[in-house]
């Protein structure tokens, strides 16, 4: 499997992220926000049941989410900004104690990886984005931004559960251009 890159445009991640809710697909606008948002893998997301978002009740969708990673067995806690509980505003006429969260309505189950897959790369297509995009590059895009905007790598290693800091910066996708402007940028003098 080919290595996937971040969405570095951040029109092109705009764009995607309202895709779906554009056309009144919330299910989709959500599997997206949370990818992008979340830092969460796609098989995380796709284990998360409406108990997990939504406080049942109290009618509302919860601040933070705690779920033990699939791939790493570790527990983590998201907080939930407002552009993810903004998407599950949208989506919570479906919500149903115990059920999925990216509900597959024909079978009753969360949809599937691969669907999953089709979905962000329809979108992603549709929208404009040349790069190669999967499941996993929401998950770079939400470092890779966190990261320009000032977040230290070691917390994004944290959020990511990263065991070194060497994942992390492959992660990121750190280009010659972003080294050239902290070259460019750095003022050590007057």
């Amino acid at each position: 499997m080919k290595a996937v890159e971040p969405i570095r445009d951040k029109r092109q991640v705009r764009e995607l992220a309202e895709y779906y809710k554009k056309r009144g697909q919330f299910r989709n606008h959500v599997l997206i926000v949370m990818g992008l948002y979340t830092a969460l893998r796609v098989s995380d997301i796709l284990r998360l049941c409406w108990d997990d978002v939504f406080d049942f009740k109290h009618r509302r969708v919860r601040k933070s989410i705690t779920i033990i990673e699939q791939k790493t067995g570790k527990t983590n806690t998201i907080a939930l900004n407002r552009a993810v509980v903004a998407a599950l505003r949208l989506y919570v006429g479906v919500a149903k104690s115990g059920a999925p969260l990216i509900l597959n309505r024909q079978t009753g189950k969360a949809i599937s990886r691969i669907q999953a897959y089709r979905l962000i790369r329809s979108a992603a297509e549709t929208v404009g984005i040349e790069s190669r995009v999967s499941c996993h590059s929401l998950r770079k895009t939400f470092g890779y931004f966190a990261w320009k905007d000032g977040a230290s790598p070691a917390v994004i290693m944290e959020i990511y559960n990263h065991s070194s800091l060497a994942i992390t910066r492959r992660y990121l996708g750190v280009t010659q251009d972003d080294k050239n402007t902290v070259y460019l940028n750095l003022k050590l003098t007057a």
